[in-house]
């Protein structure tokens, strides 16, 4: 892989979220191109290729990493398949962006380590808020101290989706509220208050049917008292929300999670005057495709040899807390976050 030219991708799979959303995203790039799709089903993946314009179809995963002209892999099987394809990826030579979560358990994540030191090759978690702007934003109040001293950040994501056949509610290949979208909730705590939590307790509920966790909410406690308290839900209505509180401000993130490639964002700021009649202030963000931009970091990290700020250390301490909040429901108390 050079810097005198694009970067060639390569998507195993023709998961929902990479033929409606993250392979889009990539071809509005000048800086990369998708060169190659698979899926066990060949016939498939020809008509994909064709609908999308992607030169190259294959019907098994692994000609697909055979391929000498693919630089990036994109992940986006199956929770259970994160890591065994990926580590096969990272064995042919390509860095990986795969979807979250990365891994079922830290211990799983950290096999990729070795590998992954090994061959060189670098392997990302595609948390794509991360690089919006809205997010960047975010942070830069909390860290310039706008919002006083920050104590508490609320979290809120969910959605209905009871089909038996869907890879969320399938127990035993890391279905659930917790792994598909709690994830999310966890990476927030971690990005605003840049560190780790100490210790966290989980209440969570599950389908009788499916043994998923379809309502999962926690407490985070971050070093000083900090807090997050989040809850994640595939059985009610779709709804997100993220609040950052703070000693003299809070700022309220509009669709924090899945904000559209074609709306503004915006951030809505106040200091208490709005619960006696007020308006907040407004920041907007025009629109941007953060699966685009990610692609495009995470592009330019491995053509650059730079090291990853979100690798895949940052990767095995999201699981690790996630580990944490598991056990908590296990225990029904509190439990401690393994920190490395």
């Amino acid at each position: 892989m050079t810097e005198t030219r694009k970067t060639v991708w390569g998507v195993l799979s023709t998961a929902n979220i990479a033929v409606n959303q993250v392979i889009p995203a990539l071809q509005k790039s000048e800086r990369l191109v998708v060169g190659a799709i698979a899926s066990r089903d060949e016939d498939r993946a020809t008509a994909v290729a064709r609908r999308l314009g992607i030169a190259r179809a294959y019907g098994d995963y692994d000609a697909l990493l055979d391929d000498p002209e693919i630089d990036i892999v994109y992940n986006p099987l199956p929770n259970h398949l994160h890591v065994p394809w990926t580590l096969r990826a990272l064995e042919a030579g390509k860095h990986v962006l795969c979807e979250k979560p990365l891994a079922l358990s830290a211990a799983e994540a950290t096999t990729l380590i070795e590998t992954s030191k090994r061959t060189g090759k670098n392997v990302r978690e595609a948390f794509m808020i991360r690089d919006h702007p809205q997010w960047l934003r975010a942070r830069e109040l909390v860290q310039g101290g706008a919002l006083g001293e920050v104590r508490a950040i609320h979290v809120s994501f969910c959605y209905d989706n009871r089909d038996p056949a869907n890879v969320r509610n399938q127990l035993d290949i890391g279905g659930g509220a917790l792994f598909d979208i709690g994830c999310y909730a966890v990476a927030v705590g971690r990005f605003i208050f840049a560190c780790e939590p100490e210790r966290v307790v989980a209440e969570v509920d599950r389908d009788p049917d499916f043994g998923t966790d379809r309502l999962t909410s926690a407490i985070m406690v971050f070093p000083g008292g900090r807090r997050l308290v989040f809850t994640c839900a595939t059985q009610l209505v779709r709804s997100q929300d993220v609040q950052i509180i703070g000693t003299t401000g809070r700022v309220s993130i509009a669709v924090p999670f899945n904000q559209s490639p074609d709306r503004e964002a915006r951030l809505l700021m106040d200091d208490g005057t709005v619960l006696k009649g007020g308006d907040p202030a407004v920041e907007t963000f025009g629109p941007v495709d953060q699966y685009l931009l990610q692609a495009e970091a995470f592009s330019e990290l491995c053509v650059s040899g730079s090291v990853d700020p979100y690798g895949l250390q940052d990767a095995v301490r999201n699981m690790s807390v996630i580990d944490a909040l598991w056990s908590s429901e296990e225990t029904r108390g509190w439990a401690d976050v393994r920190q490395d």
